[in-house]
């Protein structure tokens, strides 16, 4: 197993995973009936993409020795309806200004991140737009 969850009631749920004890609370988000005092399921999955992202570049960068130190990643969902479901996720990825790179290990580092397993298993109807500012 990779997790266990309970449901608490209020539509909060917490997610415990197994392998390192680490919690995630979650609640249905402020448009669909919640509090939004925590990461919404549909949430987690578009930050889930820019972590993933983040992670498969930060492996190709240490391959090639480039620290991606200090690379941080705006996220933003678009909900659709009918039926309700993410419907964009929107990934800005802004690379620190002192990170020294030519442009062949750019176009490397960013074919890493298009290719991330979460990228892959989204649906291909999401629209998934991603921007690289080095």
């Amino acid at each position: 197993m990779t997790s266990h969850i309970i449901y608490e009631g209020n539509l909060r749920t917490v997610a415990t995973h197994l392998q390192s004890g680490t919690v995630i609370e979650t609640d249905a988000p402020t448009d669909n009936q919640g509090k939004g005092e925590r990461f919404s399921p549909t949430d987690l999955v578009a930050t889930a993409l820019g972590n993933c992202m983040l992670t498969i570049m930060g492996i190709k960068a240490r391959d090639m020795k480039i620290d991606l130190e200090g690379t941080q990643i705006d996220v933003t969902k678009i909900m659709v309806a009918n039926p309700r479901r993410i419907g964009e996720i929107k990934v800005v990825i802004n690379f620190p200004k002192s990170l020294e790179t030519d442009e062949k290990q750019r176009a490397i580092i960013e074919r890493a991140a298009m290719t991330c397993p979460v990228f892959e298993s989204l649906h291909p109807d999401l629209k998934k737009d991603v921007e690289f500012k080095w």
